[in-house]
């Protein structure tokens, strides 16, 4: 078992985009409405070559290896990781409570023991202005929620 870590910093509205944050689904039916046909080209297309953060935290395995930002064997690595990266946007986070030391550090253990576990995490926090820092951390190999989803450092190794 390893962990996967993902990072993404990006604009709230195109996060809002739930549409491109879906893998495609199955495909729709002959008689299906042209919004569903629309709904999976578009998820088609944009969902796997994204690096947009999915809706279930465990579909950011069914992205390109390429949207991996590190990969760690051990829990308490993976998590000085997520420290990392909460304290370089903590000074810009829109509200003071998440700006707050002490909260980021329970975070940060929390995360360190919900990955012992075998479990996922996914922390996203509002910026100043209109922007949004979502960060996440993928058990792997296997992934608990799904765990039938091969590693994306397998499946990139074997194109």
């Amino acid at each position: 078992m390893h962990h996967h870590g993902y990072a993404w910093l990006g604009e709230k509205k195109d996060f809002d985009r739930e549409g491109v944050r879906r893998p495609p689904g199955e495909p729709p039916t002959v008689g299906s409405p042209q919004e569903v046909i629309d709904r999976y080209r578009q998820a088609t297309a944009e969902f796997p070559v994204s690096g947009m953060p999915p809706i279930e935290t465990a579909h950011w395995l069914l992205k390109p290896a390429s949207v991996i930002r590190g990969t760690w064997s051990e829990p308490k690595e993976a998590g000085e990781w997520l420290g990392t990266q909460l304290a370089e946007f903590a000074p810009r986070y829109a509200s003071e409570s998440d700006r707050d030391t002490t909260r980021l550090a329970v975070l940060v253990k929390a995360a360190v023991e919900r990955l012992a576990w075998g479990c996922d995490v996914s922390l996203g926090h509002y910026l100043k202005g209109t922007v949004f820092h979502s960060v996440a951390l993928v058990t792997c190999s296997p992934n608990r929620t799904e765990p039938s989803l091969a590693c994306p450092l397998s499946a990139s190794a074997s194109e």
